[in-house]
């Protein structure tokens, strides 16, 4: 079993998810925020969503307020705020450290297998992983690459 498939996370609603859930399909992972600049790609991204879902992909939404404080919230008034402001339908987990000693394993990982930034780091919310259905790493996209961008990608992998 690929490495990713050995990980979990814990759900906005508290619930610890394994990563094997997702074995066989193409996975998309982003770190979030509500209060940012970006954060109209959540639209973007729930029609990706939703436009490829039956073929395969889900998305992996991890809040994290390591820049400029911008996902202030607790577990409750981030998924109200997805919900209501953006109609996310996609498993949204709580929230996580992307960068330095408290980096969540899913972040090591991913950073480990698709390097970005000077220091390895995630350089702003919104950077998303794309992983294969076979639990691959195979590209990395920048917080300003626009999820319908995307598309095309996805379109090849599912």
């Amino acid at each position: 079993m690929k490495p990713f498939y050995h990980l979990s996370a814990t759900s906005l609603q508290g619930k610890e998810i394994n990563m094997d859930a997702y074995q066989g399909k193409t996975i998309l992972v982003v770190n979030t925020a509500s209060k940012c600049g970006l954060t109209p790609q959540y639209e973007g991204l729930e029609k990706l969503y939703k436009d490829f879902k039956d073929k395969g992909l889900v998305i992996l939404g991890f809040p994290c307020n390591q820049f400029a404080n911008q996902e202030p919230g607790d577990a409750k008034s981030i998924s109200e705020g997805c919900l209501i402001n953006y109609g996310v339908s996609f498993p949204m987990f709580s929230k996580v450290d992307v960068n330095g000693k408290n980096a969540h394993s899913i972040y090591q990982f991913l950073k480990k297998e698709l390097p970005g930034c000077p220091g390895n780091c995630i350089k702003w919310n919104f950077t998303k992983f794309l992983i294969d259905a076979q639990g691959n790493p195979v590209k990395r996209f920048s917080p300003l690459t626009k999820p319908a961008t995307i598309a095309r990608y996805l379109e090849k992998s599912l």
